[in-house]
């Protein structure tokens, strides 16, 4: 049976919606807000996490409410009903925006629809929840130090990273970087367009960092007539994230990919988030979870995700605490355990 089948034809009541905010400072130097979507009926809530970027569109979301979706459907009808509105009152800041505000959505009447249900979502697809390996996603400031990452390392000798290479990275950081053997992926933002963390295309940073850290997964580079070259040979060490909203952008990719980061908020839909799911394993392609600084019950989804299908790979799912502007003693370390009694959609 196909993942979403397993799931498509639960039962859902939904009597009530409530919209919470969350907020919180992070490491890369921006106040992090989301919204917790919380579903009620029958005696249950389920929950899901708008993790769109701009506070404004959340602000605009608590003012104007929730959307009317009480009533009984099948995950797939609600899911239906989800693609007919319009889930921005003022429009998205970013077209993107649209797929983090309907994952919030759907996947709290997943929650929903499995606690009513009495399970959870492993059970529901005939899987078991594994140990998760995580690593921690930073940036290393500006100018960029290896500072945070000696830091890390002190509290725990076997974290793995996931880094943000920009053009101020000397060959210094790099060599040290790859003394610690322990960046399984650097990111190098090149799919980005408008936002803060944009890398301009540098042939000269990327031919660094791919030859200095060699072992490491090469993330979103931008294909131009001068990277092109430098990656060149290097194609089975690159994956794709921000690009991907399902199998079609897959498919479109400028060759088939032997790694992706799955991002379920950027999916949208549980159909298409399990659709390309399958759709990987089918086709051996590695995958590892990622992360959009969830606050609060989107992280426990996103290392869910992660446990049933990718437990052991470099999974960008730390706890929250990763995030935070410093450095702190007594983090989770690798891999989290998973829940003595799993319920609903949750970790």
């Amino acid at each position: 049976m196909a993942l979403y089948d397993a799931v498509s034809d639960l039962p859902v009541r939904i009597d009530e919606i409530s919209l919470s905010r969350r907020e919180r400072d992070t490491s890369s130097g921006f106040t992090r807000v989301t919204t917790v979507i919380s579903l009620s009926g029958e005696g249950e809530i389920g929950k899901g996490e708008d993790v769109t970027y701009e506070t404004a569109d959340h602000d605009a979301l608590l003012e104007a409410g929730a959307p009317d979706l009480e009533g009984e459907y099948t995950l797939d009808e609600f899911s239906a009903r989800l693609a007919d509105l319009e889930l921005f009152p003022d429009g998205p800041s970013r077209e993107d925006f649209r797929h983090y505000r309907r994952w919030a959505f759907e996947s709290a009447a997943l929650d929903l629809a499995l606690r009513q249900a009495d399970t959870d979502l492993a059970s529901a697809l005939d899987r078991q929840y594994d140990p998760v390996r995580f690593i921690a996603s930073t940036r290393l400031g500006d100018p960029p130090t290896f500072d945070r990452i000696e830091r890390f390392l002190e509290n725990d000798p076997d974290l793995e990273f996931k880094l943000d290479p920009t053009s101020k990275w000397d060959d210094e950081l790099i060599d040290r970087l790859a003394d610690t053997g322990a960046v399984r992926v650097v990111d190098l933002k090149g799919q980005y367009e408008g936002t803060e963390v944009d890398q301009a295309p540098d042939p000269d940073l990327y031919e660094r960092v791919i030859n200095g850290l060699s072992e490491s997964v090469i993330e979103d580079p931008a294909l131009t007539e001068g990277t092109r070259p430098v990656l060149e040979g290097h194609e089975d060490r690159v994956s794709w994230d921000a690009t991907i909203h399902g199998i079609a952008d897959v498919e479109e990719l400028p060759w088939e990919p032997d790694w992706l980061n799955i991002k379920p908020s950027r999916f949208g839909s549980v159909e298409s988030l399990f659709e390309t799911i399958e759709f990987c394993i089918e086709r051996e392609i590695a995958m590892y979870g990622g992360g959009q600084f969830e606050l609060d019950v989107g992280r426990g989804q996103i290392q869910a995700i992660a446990s049933l299908f990718y437990a052991d790979s470099a999974n960008d799912v730390a706890p929250g605490g990763y995030n935070d502007p410093e450095v702190v003693e007594g983090l989770a370390q690798s891999p989290l355990d998973p829940p003595a009694e799993p319920a609903g959609f949750r970790w």
